[in-house]
């Protein structure tokens, strides 16, 4: 039998105002949970909830919510492989990079539970005497958390833990297409003791989570935005943010490069370009979106890359698998509007396109009921194509060449996306000289596109983000407010800029 899901806020099963079905998509006839919807009211009212609960959690001493933390982290690790499966099944992620994915909400928690100790302010001198001042950290209040569902469980916990360690509340709507994966997380995440109502799940549509949003924003309600997805959307939540003098944590797509210059080893470059090209199927924010490949090895390695693709393993996700199938069916329609991009200077290097079925198999895999992907190399891009310019969002990747590390740069940057990157060589000048250069708010050499670390900021720049970053102590910075106070205890009025003692120097001493 499916799982029955709905909304939960302040500790309570909220209404349903519509229905959601999330298959699995290595099977598509398999229901993995039937969804119920809310409306914009409810999402307002979740916001309003968390407003109440967040009065009282800010009062936990910071430690104390530390310790809350480390039982998060401690009870995902207890639950890893069972939740790693539930992701593997419901967004057809390969397990192994399920395990992983889980595994960053641990290492999330192992970092911040000691942040709970470091939430510094500083006890800054004062140009005048008898006075003190100091700054502070305080929580911003409530956060409404937006996140996508290709990473169903470890992006979320990028904004959750930090938000919720610093003393806010938070409304969180996950992507519908991996409710049952996200129902799993918020559990866990309240038997760590949270009190009803500081972590609010709400699932509801793109419209009327929009909506539920300009009305808590225009309540005051919430304090923060955060979301993940595409540019598209992403620009609307910030405009709509914008409005009530907020700046939302953004977190975009990407069309990231990956540059091979001619001194890279090939054979490491082809295994990066691999794994970020074509891993979870290309359906990262971070996946590689064209190679740009010096002119002097380009055709070896187009060569090199199209046969260890038709080498790797293209299937069931609960298998040793490169990728399964792509996530939801609206992400199969979006897909197959990429392949029509296709131009005749364009040179497929890696066989069939189009969704594998038994009339277009890969090898002896037909695809079954999955929606399986046949993953394409395509040579030849140019800089006015829409696949070099506009994000992919799957198993397709784009090659083309240069003649000069400057031009490759001036490739890497011309889509306007800012994200992810990557150089692969042996020279360290080449390497610092792309770091200079690339507009990318993360810069990988001799290694893929992907891949995070949680003490590590994350995020973009351009139509990739406005900058915010995610992960690491540089996160605080989207949950808490700085506060300064100044504290006289001359017994008089001092006044600042004004009330100043000077010391007069003798500029025009000379040495004999």
């Amino acid at each position: 039998m499916s799982r029955q899901i709905v909304s939960v806020v302040g500790g309570k099963e909220a209404a349903v105002a519509g229905t959601y079905t999330s298959l699995n998509p290595a099977r598509t006839g398999e229901v993995v949970a039937r969804v119920g919807l809310a409306d914009a009211g409810t999402f307002a009212a979740a916001c309003r909830t968390a407003k109440e609960a967040q009065r009282e959690w800010a009062r936990v001493p910071a430690p104390v919510r530390g310790r809350v933390i480390a039982s998060i982290g401690r009870l995902v690790e207890a639950n890893a492989e069972r939740l790693a499966r539930l992701v593997t099944e419901e967004i057809g992620k390969p397990y192994a990079e399920a395990l992983g994915e889980v595994r960053e909400i641990v290492d999330t928690c192992d970092f911040f539970l000691g942040e709970g100790r470091r939430l510094y302010g500083q006890t800054v001198p004062s140009e005048m005497p008898d006075k003190n001042l100091f700054t502070f950290r305080n929580p911003i209040g409530v956060a409404a958390v937006v996140t996508a569902g290709n990473f169903p469980v470890a992006v979320p916990s990028w904004y959750l833990v930090p938000a919720l360690l610093c003393g806010n509340a938070v409304v969180w709507k996950p992507a519908e297409y991996a409710a049952a994966s996200a129902e799993a997380m918020f559990r866990l995440f309240t038997a760590s003791g949270l009190p009803d109502g500081v972590l609010n799940i709400v699932f509801a549509g793109g419209a009327d989570t929009f909506d539920g949003l300009e009305l808590a924003l225009g309540e005051g309600t919430v304090q923060k935005v955060g979301f993940t997805g595409s540019s598209e959307v992403g620009r609307k939540v910030g405009e709509l943010a914008g409005r009530h003098l907020q700046s939302a944590c953004l977190e975009l797509g990407g069309k990231n490069p990956m540059v091979i210059m001619p001194d890279a080893d090939l054979d490491l470059a082809v295994e990066g370009a691999l794994f970020s090209g074509f891993g979870t199927a290309g359906q990262r924010c971070t996946s590689l979106g064209t190679v740009i490949v010096h002119e002097s090895v380009h055709d070896e390695f187009v060569e090199r890359f199209a046969r260890a693709l038709h080498a790797a393993d293209i299937g069931d996700p609960a298998g040793d698998v490169l990728a399964g199938p792509l996530l939801d069916q609206k992400f199969a329609d979006r897909y197959e509007e990429f392949l029509t991009w296709l131009q005749p200077h364009h040179k497929v290097a890696s066989g069939n396109v189009g969704r594998i079925t038994e009339d277009n198999p890969r090898g002896d895999f037909d695809g079954g009921e999955g929606l399986y992907y046949h993953p394409v190399i395509v040579d030849g891009v140019q800089p006015g194509d829409r696949l070099f310019l506009e994000e992919t969002f799957g198993p397709i990747v784009g090659v083309t060449s240069f003649a000069t590390l400057d031009e490759a740069i001036e490739l890497a940057n011309l889509p306007g996306y800012g994200l992810s990157s990557s150089i692969y060589t042996t020279n360290a000048k080449h390497a610092f000289r792309f770091r200079e250069g690339i507009s990318a708010g993360m810069v990988s050499v001799n290694n893929s596109t992907s891949g995070a670390e949680a003490h590590l900021p994350f995020g973009g720049n351009g139509k990739s983000g406005n900058g915010s970053r995610q992960s690491g102590m540089w996160v605080l910075d989207q949950f808490t407010r700085w506060q300064s106070m100044n504290w006289d205890h001359s017994g008089r009025l001092q006044k600042a800029q004004m009330d100043v003692a000077e010391i007069e120097p003798d500029l025009d001493f000379r040495l004999p």
